[in-house]
């Protein structure tokens, strides 16, 4: 076993430890999730954040020019020959503030970290990037994942540069054309099952043990370390600074599992003396982790969640045939594959969770695109759930908030267009799914004849 870095159950209780190239992400043990773990004394980590951005101005290196890499010592479980990028991380905090008033923040205090602009448009990049480095360190040729979208494209863009075969496993209907469409061009072979997105994660994982395929989904902890530079990335845009709090969308909850280690391990090496308030916002009709903690009151607990809890749970979401039904299809997700991790989180950073309507989300959305960055619709279930803080009261108007912003616009445009244009969205099958009867802020396209006075009309109306 590798004296830097290895593999560790996240279960304090249990403790097991494998190899860092094990590939089997499971405790051996209990069967839980799995940590990578590191010595730090034997890794020279900087004394101080600001230090990483001696690398920035270093762009034709291409370890430096990433946004993962950049921090590699914080994530050090390969050989710097074996890191793979496609120059991802080159992301921003955007001061954003045009949603001051929306959301009833200080104009200085409300920021937005756009994922969008990574190579295939979402956060998973960041995430690829360390998986693709374990899959190519242990030497795996063929890869695999179950996807609502964002996961299908950023696997199926970086398979394609590494020269590795892809398998994405999708649901029926399950997907936005946008994302589908990134797949089927970079390549992917794509898999489209009869049902949700929690069945595709069930055969992926018996079809990836059968065939021998590398996992690629956020139950892979190496992809969680990519994804832990999202945080080291925010800071650096607050002058290495720390928010008061984190905001972002709860889907399968890698994100917010990786955020919580990160900060975690930041306090551990005394990189920071002080850890942000973190809140995971799901949508209203995919709201298993709201349910579970707000309502149920499931607790990390030192790793103790009590397993009898969640099964009771999901045996009656079974009973009930109570599937997720979300507009914001990033995050319509039953069954959360980093549940204990994402509990984990909640404790390190006195997290909460909260749910938000459909209709919240899509003002929302369409609240960040007047401020210049798109985003998809699960990225804007964060600004509204700021929104629906501030309100109770939990967030003060002086405090400073980052909102995650998962992805670009253009992964689901359909939903964006449908806003904006449709007069009766009640009328269309999909948002009478979802419940949706009104929207706020749509800015319809004005029809006119091909007739210069009634367009001069038209434009100064």
């Amino acid at each position: 076993m590798s004296e830097v870095a290895w593999q560790e159950c996240i279960n304090p209780a249990c403790g097991a430890k494998v190899d860092v190239e094990d590939q089997s992400f499971a405790c051996p043990k209990c069967g839980g999730l799995m940590d990578v773990k590191y010595e730090w004394k034997l890794i020279p980590v900087p004394k101080r954040m600001k230090e990483f951005a001696n690398r920035w101005g270093q762009r034709n290196e291409p370890l430096n020019f990433s946004g993962v890499w950049r921090f590699r010592e914080l994530l050090r479980f390969a050989p710097e020959k074996d890191m793979v990028t496609l120059g991802e991380g080159q992301t921003i905090l955007q001061n954003a503030r045009g949603l001051a008033d929306y959301v009833d923040v200080e104009p200085h205090n409300i920021f937005l970290q756009y994922e969008g602009l990574n190579p295939s448009g979402s956060f998973k990049d960041n995430g690829m990037a360390g998986a693709f480095t374990h899959a190519k360190m242990v030497g795996a040729k063929k890869v695999a994942c179950a996807s609502t979208g964002n996961t299908s494209a950023a696997v199926a863009l970086f398979a394609s540069a590494a020269q590795m075969k892809a398998v994405v496993f999708i649901g029926s209907g399950k997907i936005a054309f946008g994302k589908l469409a990134q797949a089927l061009d970079y390549g992917a072979k794509t898999i489209q099952i009869e049902g949700d997105f929690d069945v595709c994660m069930q055969r992926v994982q018996q079809v990836a043990g059968k065939l021998g395929l590398y996992m690629m989904n956020s139950i892979n902890p190496f992809r969680l370390e990519g994804q832990k530079t999202i945080m080291y990335r925010v800071m650096e845009g607050l002058n290495w600074q720390v928010p008061d709090w984190i905001i972002c969308p709860g889907g399968n909850l890698g994100n917010s599992s990786s955020f919580g280690k990160a900060f975690l391990e930041l306090r551990k090496l005394k990189l920071i003396d002080r850890v942000p308030r973190l809140a995971v916002i799901n949508a209203a009709g995919a709201d298993t982790l709201y349910r579970l903690v707000e309502k149920e009151g499931m607790k990390w607990n030192d790793g103790a969640c009590d397993p009898e809890l969640e099964q009771r749970f999901f045996e009656q979401m079974d009973a009930e045939k109570r599937g997720a039904k979300t507009l914001a299809s990033a995050i319509e997700i039953n069954r959360p594959v980093n549940l204990p991790k994402c509990l984990r989180a909640l404790a390190v950073c006195d997290g909460l969770v909260r749910t938000v309507s459909e209709e919240e989300i899509l003002d929302a959305k369409a609240m960040v695109g007047r401020t210049g960055l798109g985003c998809e619709p699960a990225s804007a279930a964060s600004v509204a759930g700021l929104r629906q803080l501030r309100g109770e009261g939990i967030i003060g108007k002086n405090e400073k908030v980052v909102c995650i912003l998962t992805g670009h616009a253009l992964k689901d445009p359909n939903v964006t267009v449908d806003y904006h244009k449709e007069e009766n969205l009640g009328a269309m099958e999909k948002y009478q799914r979802v419940g949706v009867k009104k929207v706020s802020f749509a800015n319809r396209p004005v029809l006119v004849a091909d007739d210069l006075e009634e367009i001069i009309k038209a434009v100064q109306e």
